[in-house]
């Protein structure tokens, strides 16, 4: 049994987490090691509906399944169809294939969870997921516009209509101006949110982090310079955690690239990154945090052949009492 809702986007801020909750979600599959205080939550875009590189969906299916997720905030769910026809809903057809619940936020972008989905935020940017023993989480999630990108444009590379750029106060400049209208209105959404609900942050930003871009990794050439990303500085001034750099904290040491298993790393005509992530609350501890994708040199969980041109993120949280 599926929920639907229809509506907008997603994104992010911060909250409180204390929650204890149960074992089994809708198809019949633990949740997690230890599903009284653990979670997993992954953030995936299946790029164009997770068909677009010629794989079926049950690739896509394979590749929550592998993750063991709970709860996954999906971008570019949508696949392309026949010309002046509606695109296909696949975000719905892979929760239908796991036997999960779904939430359609509208935008191409869904959330599917092994728990009840039972409500949302007025724009749907949030949704609510109701765990064993009454309780609920919140999940935003969020796809942010992917031009201009300001990495391609301070290494000028042709990209959309963005303009070549030089400073680290260009590349902030601008990708303020990219997305900062649509993280201000989610950020509004959030804060009237009940303090007390658990909650954690999923999303491709189209945007590096700032605890990524920094003086150190530009110093050992990593980034082209050190540059203070607006988007995720912003997320974690409102108080969430980047969870996967809360197990990871050295990007020199584990760069976590999500962007993209589609060209290999020294490709001179593009740039990987991480601009895919969950962010959580600080009243959860952030245990694991591992890389969805194509190989061991990449990733922890190998899906091969791999359906998307993002690399997956999955995050296990321990969960206050």
């Amino acid at each position: 049994m599926m929920v639907r809702f229809r509506g907008l986007v997603g994104s992010c801020i911060y909250l409180a987490i204390a929650v204890a909750f149960g074992v089994v979600g809708s198809a019949g599959v633990a949740a997690a090691d230890d599903p009284a205080t653990t979670i997993r939550i992954m953030s995936f875009n299946m790029w164009l509906g997770g068909v677009a590189g010629g794989q079926s969906l049950e690739q896509s299916a394979t590749l929550v399944r592998a993750s063991k997720a709970d709860v996954v905030g999906l971008q570019e769910t949508e696949a392309k169809s026949g010309e002046g026809k509606p695109g296909i809903d696949n975000g719905a057809r892979l929760a239908e294939l796991l036997g999960w619940h779904f939430l359609d936020q509208g935008g191409r972008t869904a959330v599917i969870s092994r728990f009840p989905i039972t409500a949302s935020t007025p724009n749907k940017w949030g949704v609510q997921v109701a765990l064993p023993g009454g309780k609920n989480l919140y999940l935003f999630n969020a796809h942010f516009p992917a031009s201009p990108y300001q990495p391609y444009q301070l290494l000028k590379i042709p990209y959309g209509k963005g303009r070549f750029i030089e400073t680290a106060e260009q590349a902030i400049l601008e990708a303020d101006e990219a997305r900062g209208a649509p993280l201000r209105r989610m950020l509004s959404e959030l804060k009237s949110i009940d303090s007390e609900i658990p909650l954690f942050v999923t999303g491709d930003f189209n945007e590096p982090s700032h605890l990524d871009w920094i003086p150190a990794a530009a110093a050992a050439g990593a980034c082209p310079l050190a540059v203070a990303w607006p988007t995720t500085s912003a997320v974690c001034d409102a108080g969430l955690l980047d969870s996967f750099r809360q197990v990871h904290p050295d990007p020199l040491k584990r760069n976590a690239f999500t962007w993209t298993p589609s060209t290999p790393p020294d490709d001179p005509k593009d740039r990987h990154d991480r601009i895919d992530f969950v962010f959580h609350s600080p009243h959860s501890t952030a245990k694991s945090a591992k890389i969805v994708g194509e190989s061991t040199a990449n990733a922890d969980i190998v899906i091969d052949p791999y359906p998307s041109d993002h690399r997956a993120v999955v995050v296990e949280f321990q969960l206050a009492k």
